[in-house]
């Protein structure tokens, strides 16, 4: 049996993007009920994220708070501009840079806008 221990963080940032694509593509600009081009216009969202870090020892190996702050940090202050990015995007870019800092762990990364609709990334070592 593997048992593995994880710390969990959450935070949220008012953003602004888009998904151009939303206003030509067929399968979004239908026309109908289910017709999504809006998305192709800039609109705001509460992005939330949680990001669940395998840590190796029971004792503050990585302090819970200052990993959010350090998380947090990596936004700008007012509000991000994600541009065309997806929440799948924000959850590589997050990975990217835990992987730099926190080398060799399993992690969990999930992405979604306004706590409604989103993305889990998962990587297990």
């Amino acid at each position: 049996m593997k048992m593995q221990k994880f710390i969990w963080v959450t935070f949220q940032k008012e953003g602004i993007h888009k998904y151009p694509q939303a206003l030509e593509d067929p399968r979004l600009a239908t026309g109908g009920v289910d017709d999504v081009s809006f998305l192709g216009y800039p609109h705001r969202h509460m992005f939330h994220f949680k990001v669940q870090l395998e840590v190796f020892h029971a004792d503050r190996e990585v302090e819970f708070i200052q990993f959010k702050r350090e998380l947090e940090s990596l936004f700008d202050s007012g509000v991000m501009v994600a541009n065309h990015k997806s929440c799948e995007m924000m959850a590589d870019d997050l990975w990217e840079y835990i992987n730099n800092h926190y080398p060799g762990r399993d992690c969990k990364i999930t992405v979604s806008e306004d706590g409604e609709n989103g993305s889990t990334l998962e990587i297990r070592r």
